[in-house]
Formats: C-alpha cells, sequence, structure tokens
C-alpha cells in the first residue's frame, strides 16, 4: 500500500493503544520490552508500529536500554486523535480516515447500508472527486477538513431540510469559540469569512415511507489552504465567488481541536431535532445571516426569484418577498443585488 493509499479506522487498536500508552509517559521513557507486554506484542513487531506511527508525523525518540519516548504528536487528522477528548456520543462512533480518496460522500453511502454505521464519519486529507451541491466539482487539497457523517435519525423526510442550517450554524459557532472569528452564514449552506467561502455543506438522504432511512452530511472546510489554488481550479464553477482559509499557513491553531468542537456543536443541535426542540436554532442562523435583509435573486429549477430575503422559517427555508408576496424556498443558488 503506498503512502497515497493509506487509510486507517477507528478500529486499528493496536497503534491506538501504543499511541495511548506514550501518551501516558510523555515525561519519561518506555521500555519496548513494557509495550510488548502491554500491547502482546514481540520486541520487533513494537518497534515496528514505532516506525509506522513515526511515518504518520508522531515524533518518537528512542534511546538504547531506555526505550521510547513521544515528544511531539501528529498533525494528522488520524481516528484515535479525533476520539481522544471527542465529547460526543452519536457522531463519531467510528471514523475512517484515508490520506486519499475519490469523495468521502461515496464511501459513506456504501457504508450506509450497513445496520450499525450510525454516527460514523469518513475523513480525508485529500479528494480526487470532491462533491458540491448539485454534483458540482469540490476543490479538496491538502490542508483542508474534508469529511461526511452518516446518520440514522428517526424522524420524517420534512426535517432533512434542516440540516443544511444545522450544520452551518454549528460551523459558525465551533469557529466563534476555538478560533475568535465571526464567520456570516449564506443560505442555503455556505460560511464565508470577509464574502468569501470557507466551507460548504452537501445533504445526501434516502426516504422510505415519509421516513429518512439515512442521511449523510458531506462537509467541506478550508481550514489551512491556499485559496489562490483553490480560486483556479473553481472559477469556472456556476456562482462561486472565491475561497478563504480559516487559518493561515504559520498559524498553529489545531485542526483535531476544531474538528471535535464542531462535531460537539453539531451533535448538540442534532440532538434538539430528535427532541423536537427547535427553540432558539433559526434566531441563531438568522443573526449570524449575510442573506437575511438583502435584496437578492434565487435562481432555481423553477426559474428565477427577485425580492428581499426576509427570514428562514422552522424547516430552514428562506423566505422571500418579492412581488407583494412571501414565497418560501428549500433550494436554490442566491446573489445579493
Amino acid at each position: 500500500m503506498t503512502n497515497k493509499q493509506r487509510s486507517y479506522t477507528s478500529l486499528d487498536d493496536t497503534l491506538e493503544k501504543m499511541v495511548r500508552l506514550l501518551k501516558s509517559h510523555r515525561s519519561e521513557y518506555i521500555s519496548g520490552e513494557e509495550l510488548g507486554r502491554s500491547l502482546g506484542l514481540s520486541r520487533a513487531a513494537v518497534w515496528k508500529n514505532v516506525k509506522k506511527l513515526q511515518s504518520l508525523g508522531y515524533k518518537i525518540n528512542s534511546k538504547q536500554k531506555s526505550g521510547y519516548r513521544l515528544t511531539a504528536k501528529t498533525s494528522m487528522m488520524l481516528p484515535w486523535e479525533i476520539s481522544d477528548g471527542l465529547q460526543t456520543e452519536t457522531i463519531g462512533r467510528k471514523i475512517y480516515y484515508f490520506d486519499a480518496i475519490d469523495s468521502t460522500q461515496i464511501f459513506a453511502l456504501k457504508l450506509a447500508a450497513r445496520p450499525y454505521e450510525n454516527g460514523s464519519i469518513v475523513i480525508a486529507k485529500r479528494q480526487t472527486r470532491g462533491k458540491g451541491r448539485q454534483d458540482r466539482k469540490w476543490a479538496s487539497p491538502s490542508g483542508g477538513i474534508w469529511l461526511s457523517i452518516l446518520l440514522k435519525p428517526n424522524f420524517q423526510v420534512s426535517q432533512v431540510s434542516l440540516f443544511p442550517m444545522l450544520t452551518s450554524l454549528a460551523l459558525a459557532i465551533s469557529i466563534e469559540k476555538t478560533l475568535k472569528l465571526r464567520p456570516k452564514l449564506k443560505w442555503p449552506n455556505d460560511v464565508t469569512l470577509n464574502n468569501k467561502k470557507v466551507a460548504g455543506i452537501l445533504v445526501d438522504a434516502s426516504v422510505e415511507s415519509n421516513q429518512i432511512d439515512y442521511l449523510i452530511i458531506g462537509i467541506g472546510i478550508n481550514f489551512r489552504v491556499k485559496p489562490g489554488a483553490i480560486n483556479k481550479i473553481a472559477k469556472t464553477s456556476k456562482n462561486f465567488y472565491g475561497a478563504a482559509t480559516l487559518v493561515g499557513k504559520k498559524s498553529d491553531d489545531d485542526p483535531i481541536a476544531f474538528l471535535q468542537a464542531f462535531l460537539f456543536e453539531l451533535e448538540q443541535l442534532y440532538n434538539k431535532v430528535i427532541a423536537n426542540n427547535l427553540r432558539g436554532i433559526k434566531n441563531d442562523w438568522e443573526k449570524r445571516s449575510s442573506t437575511i435583509g438583502k435584496n437578492v435573486i434565487v435562481s432555481s429549477t423553477s426559474g428565477k426569484i427577485k425580492g428581499r430575503a426576509v427570514g428562514i422559517d422552522d424547516d430552514g427555508a428562506l423566505l422571500v418577498s418579492s412581488k407583494g408576496k412571501v414565497q418560501r424556498l428549500l433550494v436554490g443558488d442566491i446573489s445579493q443585488i
């Protein structure tokens, strides 16, 4: 398996246990013999796994007659690093990581057939066929956070339209709390900084008898990317208005801590939907919106509507006042006049 094809899941127990042991002995060396005894490995297997962890970005010092000591953890978004300290119950039960994949959304769709995959996350360092809304291409270079979340909620199909709103709101809250930035939300599913896109959301759902069988939330976050590279790729895409990055190349902000904060905020909102407690969600979204109160043109499959965006309803639909009437729109591309 080449480096670009490398993948790990939250079931890679040996590597995860070794990392936890090394982390618990950060101030001292732990012998290869003790590692082997704790993990049920030979000394040779211990050495092999240490080398594997080093190839994953962990800095591990080795000292003859003393053993091994972890001096720095990896910045790679490996399953056991994400789960270490993750404060969720459902989201992140199982995590799949890929150095490269065609699309996390495609892989998550394959997982959906398995009955016990509720809350599973698929995350990649980069995607070769990243998907946006309406089958548009999504540029997914290294430095971003590209993931899909598989959920199997027990509520009606009408509530699917809530998820772009919930997810973008969770992203905005986590950006505010962890990075101290003030993003804006552009209906229906974009998160922006300085009027440039830093994150987008795609929702795929399967419905049976008016009930949701599963839904998959695809999320692309420009965490630490080169906006110019994305702009070059995406500039020909319909309604593209420019990309931005959340943090700069020299920033020491931790993408794992940011992702953990986002997953926590998303689960809090998800639990509110399950409990049918939507109080405050709409207002929290609207006060961060760059759309509400503006004169807009909304393009959809049924044509173009020109009017004033006056709010969203409890299902996340945009309310546009046009020609004396308020129209309710669930999908569409929006531009300001």
